[in-house]
């Protein structure tokens, strides 16, 4: 489990453009790093047309934006594309960082049972510390709670 004042897992995925990143590559700024289920589904939508509407904020305050889901970098792309979203997309299709993270688990919706990622999000300070966690959020407003949990 992730706890708020312990350092943030490091892990290396790859970008919506087939990059490769490691977390540890934004230290110095503070990272937002939230998990979703889904590309194009109709909360996923809400809550990274929300971060992108707000992003100019993120930006001010200096920090860096990181979306990540099972779905590969085609799909991100595609999903960056369709509603102009300007952060950065990260796929993790074997889910291992959401495992990392805790977010991977057993979701139930419409009376059936399955796995896949719990909408999370992660505030993370310049020095690579766990500043906030943030489970089980409203894609709607959302992006405006992470801006208030920004160190």
């Amino acid at each position: 489990m992730i706890e708020e004042g312990k350092p943030a897992p490091d892990f290396e995925l790859a970008t919506d453009t087939g990059e490769r990143v490691k977390l540890s590559d934004f230290r110095g700024k503070p990272v937002v790093l939230y998990f979703y289920p889904k590309d194009d589904t109709p909360g996923c939508t809400v809550e990274a047309c929300g971060f992108r509407d707000a992003y100019a904020e993120f930006e001010q305050r200096g920090a860096v934006v990181l979306g990540v889901s099972p779905d590969d970098e085609a799909s991100h792309t595609k999903f960056k594309e369709k509603y102009s979203l300007p952060f950065t997309l990260l796929a993790d299709p074997e889910h291992q960082v959401a495992d990392d993270y805790g977010v991977w688990g057993e979701k139930k919706f419409a009376g059936k049972t399955y796995w896949g990622v719990k909408r999370s999000t992660f505030v993370i300070d310049a020095d690579g510390n766990v500043a906030r966690v943030m489970h089980n959020v409203k894609p709607d407003g959302h992006p405006e709670q992470v801006l208030a949990a920004l160190p």
